[in-house]
């Protein structure tokens, strides 16, 4: 039993080598020198945004110009500390690496370390050159920049292994006390760097998700404003077509020898009729069906509400804390059932964002009159206190936008200089459709 145990231990501690090792070799050799080039500063960058326009194609380069401009300081200090050809080739050993990581960073990590190897072995007769190490340093931190955590951890177990044999091997007399502390040293950069990095894709994951969100709850509003304009259009149409096979049965009665030709066309009228609301109510149906607390404390069945119930509407408003100002001009008269339903929704639905969004400010509704349509204007003032946080705020917007664009009208919606907020819109009606109104 005890060497069944034995066993089984045994092989799970050969399978976490194995794939360890497997780890190892997928990030560090395999495609090794593959072309890997750093992209610059996306728009999404904070330090790109706090940019100045005109200088933003400049500053996108800046990781770059960072990388490259350390190599140069390098490589000058190291000319001038050690001139002549042996300065020379460390300066080419310890700088080249630094530029290759901006292309392939992973096959800059072995150059580095053949770079180090070269330099212990035939130049200097130390392990670690200081501009070795400065460099090596710096090598390590910029790939652990562009990989992931795992690749720096497998980087810096290399690099002290590396440097272990490289002592040991040479008999440079390294105490394990250097090891000690270059483990140290470099595992605390790599682990700072892999630390911001993983932050930085944190924020970028939560900041995509959000975006995605977002642009789900507006598909989901606008989807839900439109199922409400259909099922409002449904009212609105079935009330017509209710008519029309009303007047229609009843026309043949109101006249006295009645043709059998009009009879026979007025019940066609009648029969279209009542075929076109029953296929009308079998298609739109289903949206009241699915919805049935879509209209709050109504009854189904009960009437769209118009202009004349504009009165009611700002009394609500006006208990709920909001002091608003009602000015009609032009002639009032009555326009089409759907023009006059959008325009009481628009009103309801600006009035609701001002109490929302703006505590304390007043409001002023003005409808116009005018030949050929119907103008609204639904401007707040200025605050007086901060709004509560609203999940979903401006989709309002959306399904004022969507019965304008319904009825062929115009809309805008923008802050006004007080600090208030306005929304214009303009109805059209044609002189034929007002007739039949």
């Amino acid at each position: 039993m005890n060497k069944t145990y034995e066993h089984n231990g045994l092989r799970s501690e050969m399978r976490v080598v194995q794939s360890a090792t497997d780890s190892i070799r997928h990030d560090l050799f395999t495609e090794a020198f593959a072309l890997r080039p750093m992209a610059p500063l996306t728009e999404h960058n904070p330090l790109l945004r706090r940019t100045p326009r005109r200088l933003r194609r400049y500053v996108r380069w800046l990781p770059h110009a960072v990388v490259t401009g350390f190599a140069a300081l390098l490589a000058l200090f190291m000319l001038e500390r050690q001139p002549g050809t042996a300065g020379f080739l460390l300066t080419f050993l310890a700088c080249t690496p630094l530029v290759v990581t901006l292309f392939r960073p992973i096959g800059a990590f072995w150059l580095s370390l053949g770079g180090i190897f070269v330099t212990s072995v035939l130049l200097t007769g130390t392990p670690w050159h200081p501009a070795g190490f400065a460099s090596h340093l710096a090598v390590t931190a910029v790939v652990a920049a562009r990989t992931r955590p795992r690749v720096a951890a497998e980087m810096w177990l290399l690099t002290i292994g590396f440097s272990a044999f490289l002592g040991a091997f040479n008999g440079y007399g390294y105490r394990s006390a250097d090891v000690l502390q270059m483990a140290v040293l470099f595992g605390m950069v790599l682990f700072v760097v892999a630390a911001v990095r993983g932050l930085r894709d944190s924020k970028q994951q939560v900041a995509a998700q959000a975006a995605v969100t977002e642009v789900e709850r507006s598909r989901r509003t606008l989807l839900e404003e439109r199922t409400t304009i259909a099922r409002e259009l449904h009212d609105v149409v079935a009330h017509h077509m209710s008519v029309v096979a009303i007047q229609a049965e009843a026309a043949p009665y109101r006249v006295q020898d009645t043709p059998p030709e009009l009879a026979a066309a007025f019940a066609t009228i009648r029969e279209n009729a009542v075929a076109a609301l029953t296929e009308l109510r079998r298609v739109l149906g289903v949206v009241r069906s699915e919805d049935p607390d879509a209209f709050g404390a109504a009854e189904p069945e009960a009437p769209q509400p118009t202009l004349a119930d504009l009165g009611g509407l700002l009394a609500n408003v006006r208990d709920a804390g909001l002091h608003v100002e009602h000015v009609t001009t032009g002639a009032v008269r009555p326009l089409p059932q759907g023009v006059e339903l959008s325009a009481y929704r628009i009103v309801q639905e600006a009035l609701s964002n001002v109490l929302r969004h703006a505590p304390g400010a007043t409001a002023r509704v003005e409808i116009g009159y005018v030949p050929v349509g119907l103008g609204l204007r639904i401007v707040n003032g200025r605050p007086d206190r901060l709004a509560k946080p609203s999940p979903g705020a401006g989709h309002g917007l959306t399904g004022m936008r969507e019965r304008v664009t319904m009825l062929d009208g115009e809309m805008t919606a923008r802050a006004t200089p007080d600090g208030g907020y306005e929304i214009a819109a303009f109805l059209p009606v044609a002189p034929t459709t007002e007739a039949a109104a």
